[in-house]
């Protein structure tokens, strides 16, 4: 039995009950585990399985980003593309529902940014993000709050195959190309220019996390 069949089995449980203590029982004995043993494949229980059910879903996007044609395109619209095919991995409106009110809980908050920040990492390095300074940071940060705002907006979407939500995406990263051209021309003013260049000195001391090699397995 693996964490991904657990979960497959909580799934149906989850729309009746959230992602709680119920679900996750009725999930092990649907799948004739004693608790001791569905403990052993998520600890945490059912906050486990929301934690792998978002993970499945940024695993599904990177897959069928591999698989796309991003040949010409620009940037932007590699971008978009990426949070749209992420958008389609949510299967389940409930169940995303149900981990967004999970993960707004104040003990479950640091939880759920770190998901939404590696949702936003998953996508930047798929397309060849080569950053190592803050700029490593920033992107991620913009990112993260795109996409945690268009999980709120896809919620309440109720056009048809969500297109709603698709222009949502659209007009989130066309207001990011605006800030970064508005970074530009202060960066080219002479008024503010030395200010730009004091947070871009600031921004190229910074360095983005290296994997640890020092821990058991890390090599192998």
């Amino acid at each position: 039995m693996s964490l991904d069949a657990l979960l497959d089995a909580a799934l149906p449980h989850v729309a009746f009950d959230g992602w709680s203590v119920a679900s996750f029982k009725a999930a092990a004995r649907d799948a004739d585990l004693t608790d001791a043993e569905a403990r052993a494949l998520a600890p945490r229980g059912a906050i486990d399985l929301a934690v792998a059910y978002h993970r499945r879903g940024d695993q599904a996007m990177l897959a069928k980003l591999a698989d796309a044609d991003l040949t010409g395109i620009r940037f932007r619209d590699k971008v978009i593309t990426a949070l749209k095919l992420r958008l389609e991995a949510m299967d389940d409106r409930e169940a995303v529902r149900r981990a967004s009110t999970l993960f707004s809980l104040p003990n479950h908050a640091a939880e759920g940014g770190k998901l939404v920040w590696e949702t936003a990492d998953h996508v930047w390095t798929a397309l060849g993000d080569e950053s190592r300074d803050g700029n490593w940071y920033s992107k991620r940060a913009i990112l993260s709050g795109v996409w945690a705002s268009t999980v709120l907006y896809w919620l309440g979407d109720d056009s048809a195959d969500f297109a709603d939500t698709h222009d949502f995406i659209d007009r989130r990263i066309e207001d990011v190309m605006r800030f970064e051209k508005l970074k530009g021309q202060l960066r080219d003013n002479p008024l503010t220019k030395p200010f730009m260049q004091m947070q871009e000195a600031v921004m190229g001391k910074m360095r983005a996390p290296s994997p640890r090699d020092d821990v058991p397995g890390a090599q192998l």
